[in-house]
């Protein structure tokens, strides 16, 4: 089982998306997801999501509140994902960030968040998502 957390950024009403690249496990290629990683030995969640969101994008957020613990299983490997709401520190360009793990990076109301092809473990979070911030 992997520990994995993830970002949902908010800036004035919308939520960044991430499309992952090519995976070593095709089915989760090209799929959406909140950015993040795994939590690493000796480390909080919230130390987890800060260093991860540093690594993979040159960003800076606060981490405000946990929103969501959920476990899936995949073909080769399972994860527990804790999700947390986060918000850019940055208020000069809170919508600058490198792009060095995806594809493509999009800003959604909740309740577009739908319209995109989300990574199966992430599905339960968008449900709830478009639930609470509607």
């Amino acid at each position: 089982m992997l520990h994995v957390v993830c970002a949902v950024v908010e800036h004035q009403g919308e939520i960044l998306c991430m499309q992952k690249g090519d995976h070593k496990y095709p089915y989760i290629s090209h799929h959406w997801e909140f950015p993040g990683g795994k939590v690493e030995a000796g480390e909080s969640e919230e130390q987890a999501l800060v260093r991860e969101l540093m690594e993979e994008m040159d960003y800076h957020v606060k981490v405000e509140r946990h929103l969501l613990t959920t476990d899936y299983v995949y073909p080769d490997f399972e994860i527990s994902l804790s999700a947390y709401l986060c918000h850019p520190l940055n208020e000069e360009t809170p919508r600058r960030f490198a792009m060095k793990e995806h594809l493509q990076a999009l800003w959604l109301p909740s309740e577009k968040l739908h319209t995109l092809n989300w990574a199966p473990a992430d599905q339960q979070l968008i449900e709830m998502l478009v639930g609470d911030f509607q």
